[in-house]
This record gives structure tokens, C-alpha cells and sequence, in this order.
């Protein structure tokens, strides 16, 4: 029976964070390929209402509350995802690649002395011949790839997979957790940048700019305020400074994958296409007419923003 523990992440404000939904997917198939049942483990100051939202899901949910937890430091996370993943007899243990499962998950795999595959596209196969598919090369090869030994750690590409649909069957446990490892990290402070337009990584419509903007991103903004999208930015933006490091979308920036992406001003260099290729439709809107983007793009529109932009702003205010 091969159980699947999936370690769940909060908001700031306490909610349950939508990529988490996306890991019980992927949790689910996995469970339904060999056999297993899934269960969660919500660790929190007090993890009784995070706990109580996850079961909407139909997992068992362990829930370890201590003040301990209400940072996601790794020193204290690992431990207790480890000890709850031997509780349960767990041969699978995941949750979704965000920076904290980024942080976390190796080092729960190196307690328990498991092999990992980072950032799962899919689920693959049944019983003893399960599988995964994730990408390399930043996207420009997918690999298969069959893990083995007694337990394995994964992480989830969250936009590869839909998110969990509420069932009502589920429960919570109480789960004692161990003491934690040696303190050798502190939570300092936590900033968060808030902004009025849709989260990034869960928008439906994105709209990004490149080095075409020269650093302007107005139009971006406007025809984005105008969608009601969010904005995003290429590497090149960000390490010019034109634009914070949380727009960047890319291989070292965040994957997206919304209903609409409309990259304007980027060339399209494949660390960028690695982090929203996976978006429905695409729209590529760049005055070189050889820009690789338009290779993926859907869409493509040879133009200049400046000129372009304000255009479609224009036309979708008047149709509305």
C-alpha cells in the first residue's frame, strides 16, 4: 500500500494556500496508482483551523500545532514531516515546489534516507512501475523517471496539476511532534509585497514585460489593470532593476500558467519560456519579427509596444 504524506503550506493569514491543492492532486494519483490513501501534515502555532481546511479535501490530516511552527524554518519543519511520514508508514512524502518545499523536502528526504525528484509534471504508470515525468534543461527535455527504495520524496510543479476539489470526507489527528533539530536558523522578519492586482502565480491572465520596455512598464500595468492580470517581468528586467524580483517569471523566477499570457517586449530566451510555456494561450508582441518567442507563441503580433499596448488597452475599455 503506498501511502502518500503531502506536507501542507499556509498564507500569511492563515488560509490554505492554493498550490497545496495542486500537491493533493498530484498526491492523489499517486495514491490511486499504488494503491495508498493520502494523508497531510499541517504544522502551525496552532494547526487545528489549517488542519480543519485541508480535510475538506478527503485526506487525513496530522496536525502538529507548537510555537515552533509558525515559521517555516527547515531545523523544525524536517523532523516532524519525517516522524509523521514513519507514523503513517508513508512511501511517498510530498508537497508542492514553492520555496518552502524547495527548503524542506530534501532535507526531509535525507532523514528518512530517501530519493527525491524535484518538480513532478505528472504522474505516470501503476503498482511497482510508477513513475514521473519532470523537465531538465530548463524545460527542454522531459524526463521519465522511476524512483526506488522503501520511501521517496517528490516535489510538484503546482500549474501542472488542477487543484484538489473538496470531497468532505477527510479528518484530523492530533500528531505529537518530536523535538526538533538543532536551532542553527532564527526567523528574522517576514516582507511581504502586497499589491492590489492578482497573485502572479495564480493570476488567469498574465501580462509580462522584457527589455523592449526600456524600464517603462506603464503600458504593462495598464493593460493589465485593464484585464484585471497580473504583471509579470523577465530576468533581464529584474536584474536591471526596473522591476522587483517577485515579477520574475522564469527558470529562477516562478512558473506560471495562466488561461492567457501576453509576453511583450522579451525575446524569449529559454530560461524565460521555461516559466510560462505551460500557459494556454500566448501572445508574443515584439518589433523583432525573429524573436525565438514567437516560435511558442500562439499569437504574434510584430509591433511596438508603445504603440501596440495602449491600443488593446483602448479597444478592451470600449468593448466593455
Amino acid at each position: 500500500m503506498g501511502n502518500v504524506l503531502i506536507v501542507v503550506e499556509a498564507n500569511t493569514d492563515g488560509s490554505l494556500r492554493k498550490a497545496t491543492l495542486n500537491a493533493i492532486t498530484a498526491g492523489q494519483q499517486l495514491a490511486k496508482a499504488t494503491g495508498g490513501a493520502v494523508h497531510a501534515i499541517a504544522l502551525a502555532k496552532d494547526a487545528t483551523a489549517l488542519a480543519n481546511q485541508v480535510k475538506e479535501y478527503g485526506v487525513t490530516v496530522h496536525a502538529a500545532s507548537g510555537a515552533q511552527f509558525e515559521h517555516a524554518i527547515v531545523e523544525n519543519w524536517a523532523p516532524a514531516i519525517a516522524a509523521a511520514a514513519q507514523a503513517i508508514s508513508a512511501e511517498w512524502v510530498g508537497g508542492a515546489a514553492t520555496a518552502i518545499g524547495r527548503d524542506v523536502l530534501p532535507r526531509v528526504a535525507a532523514k528518512l534516507k530517501a530519493v527525491m525528484a524535484s518538480e513532478i509534471l505528472s504522474v505516470e504508470g501503476s503498482g511497482a512501475d510508477v513513475s514521473f515525468t519532470r523537465p531538465m534543461w530548463a524545460g527542454a527535455v522531459i524526463a521519465t523517471v522511476k524512483l526506488a527504495g522503501p520511501v521517496k520524496c517528490f516535489t510538484v510543479r503546482a500549474t501542472e496539476f488542477a487543484a484538489a476539489e473538496k470531497s468532505g470526507a477527510g479528518e484530523v489527528k492530533v500528531f505529537a511532534a518530536p523535538a526538533q533539530d538543532k536551532q542553527l536558523s532564527t526567523f528574522v522578519g517576514f516582507k511581504e509585497v502586497k499589491s492590489a492586482r492578482p497573485a502572479l502565480t495564480e493570476a488567469k491572465v498574465v501580462v509580462s514585460g522584457g527589455r523592449g520596455t526600456k524600464g517603462d512598464f506603464k503600458p504593462i500595468e495598464g493593460l493589465a489593470d485593464e484585464l484585471g492580470a497580473a504583471v509579470g517581468a523577465s530576468r533581464a528586467v529584474c536584474d536591471a532593476g526596473w522591476q522587483p524580483n517577485d515579477l520574475q517569471v522564469g527558470q529562477t523566477g516562478k512558473v506560471v500558467a495562466p488561461a492567457l499570457y501576453i509576453a511583450a517586449g522579451i525575446s524569449g530566451a529559454i530560461q524565460h519560456v521555461a516559466g510560462m510555456k505551460s500557459s494556454k494561450t500566448i501572445v508574443a508582441i515584439n518589433k523583432d519579427g525573429e524573436a525565438p518567442i514567437f516560435q511558442i507563441a500562439d499569437y504574434g503580433l510584430v509591433a511596438d509596444l508603445f504603440k501596440a499596448l495602449p491600443e488593446m488597452q483602448a479597444a478592451i475599455k470600449a468593448a466593455k
